[in-house]
């Protein structure tokens, strides 16, 4: 999987310090991070429906049982990527099909830049004064080349796959 330019050790090392200090609580820091999804793109709330329920408001969605467990599974996507930093190539299945399924529930690809927003303010939040310039830079590198791999499931896989 390419991202463009690949991580330096430097800006993996941030990673894993951030995420060291975020991973502890995932579901409380995966909270602040779907509130500012939904303060950033309302839309994204009818996407969320469990039992055929549709939610009248953000936090009544942010509070169900399915929801709590769709961000565990979120956060466990982070983790997979901060885990396989030296090689997030071993990501790029998953990731693709991460994306179909993504792509089958009406999710749009360009709601992802909204999602990466929504991570960055939950890292800045989380880490205060620790979430520097060098490490929102990193978090974006990373972010952007889980995105790439996840947009190919909304591509037809070439012949041969």
């Amino acid at each position: 999987m390419e991202s463009g330019m690949p991580l330096s050790g430097r800006q993996r090392a941030l990673i894993r310090e951030s995420w060291q200090r975020v991973s502890g609580s995932p579901v409380q820091h995966g909270l602040v991070l779907f509130t500012r999804l939904f303060d950033l793109d309302p839309d994204l709330l009818p996407l969320f429906q469990y039992n055929c329920k549709q939610f009248a408001s953000p936090q009544e969605c942010l509070s169900t049982p399915e929801f709590l467990d769709h961000i565990r599974k979120v956060m466990l996507v982070i983790d997979a990527a901060v885990s396989h930093l030296e090689n997030l190539s071993c990501l790029e299945e998953y990731l693709c099909n991460l994306g179909k399924k993504h792509q089958a529930v009406g999710v749009k690809v360009e709601s992802f830049s909204t999602v990466g927003e929504s991570l960055l303010y939950m890292l800045e939040k989380c880490l205060g004064t620790a979430f520097s310039l060098d490490v929102q830079e990193a978090w974006s590198k990373l972010y952007g080349a889980v995105v790439k791999a996840m947009q190919r499931g909304w591509e037809t896989l070439p012949e041969g796959d």
